[in-house]
């Protein structure tokens, strides 16, 4: 009995087999854009959510040494949604004994949770404050542990409506680091998707058959999140025309590879050590994330003397 019926690629699998094809596509987008070796060490961002389980699992599936970090960004309250989601994560690694998990809770660690920050610097959005946190962070595990590379849970819908989106806006500085792989540089540690090759219900049936239970909740912050508007679109086209999806994204990779595409905007701005962290940042003197932390006292006296901050 078919457990998916994948239309674009005129499969009906079932559970046996969906289990056997989707490492196999995952392991096709690692050796195509060269995420990283057979021996290197992988860190698994982790949110308790069906991709990224689905991607340490599918990893840890393919013999890769992948560990996984979660960061708790106190969102809900306690129990709520970071606390959920955290113990989908503990539950997963808990049965796989073979990965290890280090969990980073924001508010523990650093002071605040991302709601307590959001509030604090009125004006800037839930999502984008998280997601700054969430790359600081991994940022310096991923460094100071020496992982040869950070992968993430983002699905081929993922990437489809990321690219629909900035090709409509012309986004070309967004258009030009997106991909299966964005390098390593002085500080940064590379950042992979392996499941750039995997759809969401391809995904979510994956956890589904192999048992992994995750959190079906989205982000409360992420309700009317413009990603989500053009899903809706894309799925609609897609419904109409079987394939779109992979022809879409890919061709814009292969593209941008055979007549190099985004070249000034690909190159490397100037960086220096933040003053406070360490970490590279292009700021005069304390990276976006170090000022998140600064008083509102810190953050007069720099603006002073000609610092801004968002």
């Amino acid at each position: 009995m078919a457990a998916i019926n994948l239309r674009h690629h005129r499969l009906r699998l079932c559970s046996e087999h969906l289990v056997a094809w989707t490492p196999k596509q995952v392991a096709r987008a690692i050796v195509k854009y060269r995420m990283f070796a057979p021996t290197d060490r992988v860190l698994v961002a982790v949110s308790g959510g069906k991709d990224s389980l689905t991607l340490w699992d599918v990893l840890l599936h393919l013999g890769y040494q992948a560990d996984g970090v979660y960061i708790n960004l106190g969102i809900g309250p306690a129990g709520g949604y970071s606390d959920l989601s955290q113990a989908k994560v503990e539950a997963f690694a808990a049965a796989h004994p073979e990965a290890r998990l280090t969990v980073v809770d924001l508010a523990r660690q650093y002071g605040a949770t991302v709601p307590e920050l959001v509030k604090e610097r009125r004006g800037r959005h839930p999502c984008s404050v998280c997601g700054l946190v969430k790359r600081h962070i991994m940022n310096r595990l991923a460094r100071e542990s020496g992982y040869a590379a950070i992968a993430t849970g983002h699905n081929l819908d993922d990437e489809v409506a990321v690219l629909f989106q900035n090709t409509l806006r012309w986004n070309i500085s967004y258009m030009a680091r997106q991909g299966p792989v964005l390098p390593e540089g002085p500080g940064f540690a590379r950042k992979v998707k392996p499941l750039i090759r995997i759809r969401e219900r391809e995904s979510a049936a994956y956890a589904l058959v192999r048992g992994i239970d995750y959190i079906y909740d989205e982000c409360p912050h992420a309700e009317g999140a413009a990603t989500l508007f053009y899903k809706e679109i894309i799925n609609q086209l897609e419904a109409r025309s079987p394939g779109m999806k992979e022809s879409f994204y890919l061709s814009f990779l292969e593209q941008r590879a055979r007549y190099d595409l985004f070249r000034q905007e690909r190159q490397e701005l100037a960086m220096h050590p933040c003053e406070r962290c360490g970490q590279p940042t292009t700021a005069p003197s304390i990276c976006a994330f170090c000022r998140l932390w600064l008083s509102s006292a810190e953050r007069r006296r720099l603006r002073d003397i000609g610092q801004e901050f968002p």
